[in-house]
């Protein structure tokens, strides 16, 4: 399948996985990026020499484009943007922040920009800021989210800018891959599907509780404090929306899930930890490698749209 975005990336599958926090290592990386999609590896909170090394693995097991994720929240943003243009990975996707001070840097060194939004306004400044791509990410998806769907979004960040967008946000199988290429986008990131991998390298009880996941167990944490965090209800939720509901002080509520998603991902902490994962989680039921997941996807979207024809 070719299009600007596996043109972009110079990748044979417009599948491109999420930048997870404490998922996306150079392991799941590099294996997505051997299967013919783009990896990505999650830098998170992460120094630059962790990150670096992370890097330098990928290369030693593939000579397949990847790239990293920067959380410009994070105190090492600054030092790991710089490492991105260092290291010339393929392209840098971007959150929890406006990344147009590093866009010079990135482009200079031939480091695509793939800033993820969340509205069409952001959408429109980072286009007119060099950005190459977009990825519109709803409300489904894991983790920090926005206020808009991905069936809402998509198509208006489509409309609103002339780059190539890639949907994400509740897909995992080959009818959300179509549903999102007829919204408009030129690819996908894919998250969730990805934890439930075999090269995924986190505890086995997070990979358990997504596929064990019903279409309601996805419950969103932080709405009073502005940082609202979707993750799988479990006894750490049910504690911290009631702190919510009760107006317990921000302060207290972070110390409260200081390095809960850690104990979730590391630890196999799945009632006590931060299970992130998508609403998409009730569709996963088993583990695959992330070649199958990749391939799987391609032929179920190719059935989809042939059984509409």
């Amino acid at each position: 399948m070719k299009n600007r975005i596996t043109q972009l990336l110079g990748i044979e599958y417009p599948i491109i996985q999420g930048g997870m926090a404490w998922v996306a290592d150079n392991n799941l990386a590099a294996a997505v990026s051997a299967a013919g999609g783009f990896g990505i590896i999650g830098s998170a909170t992460a120094p630059a020499d962790t990150v670096r090394d992370m890097v330098r693995r990928v290369r030693e097991v593939t000579d397949k484009p990847f790239g990293i994720n920067i959380m410009l929240m994070s105190p090492y943003a600054d030092e790991v943007a710089h490492l991105a243009a260092e290291e010339h990975v393929a392209a840098v996707t971007t959150g929890a922040g406006n990344p147009g001070k590093f866009i010079s840097l990135w482009k200079d060194a031939g480091v695509k920009v793939i800033p993820v939004v969340a509205s069409v306004a952001m959408a429109k400044m980072l286009a007119r800021s060099g950005a190459d791509a977009l990825v519109a990410e709803g409300c489904e998806s894991g983790g920090h989210i926005g206020s808009i769907t991905t069936m809402a979004l998509l198509p208006q960040v489509v409309d609103a800018v002339d780059i190539p967008v890639i949907g994400a946000g509740g897909i995992a199988d080959g009818r959300g891959f179509a549903a999102a290429m007829m919204l408009g986008a030129e690819a996908v990131q894919i998250g969730t599907r990805f934890c439930a991998s075999t090269e995924a390298n986190i505890h086995e009880n997070y990979k358990d509780r997504i596929i064990a996941a019903s279409d309601i167990d996805s419950v969103v944490t932080g709405m009073s404090t502005g940082h609202p965090v979707r993750v799988i209800r479990n006894k750490m939720t049910k504690e911290y929306l009631k702190m919510e509901q009760e107006g317990v002080s921000v302060e207290e509520m972070e110390r409260f899930t200081a390095g809960s998603l850690r104990k979730a991902v590391v630890d196999g902490d799945v009632q006590g930890g931060s299970v992130m994962a998508g609403q998409i989680a009730g569709l996963i039921k088993d583990k695959k490698s992330c070649r199958d997941i990749i391939l799987d996807i391609m032929k179920e979207a190719d059935e989809a749209v042939a059984a509409y024809k």
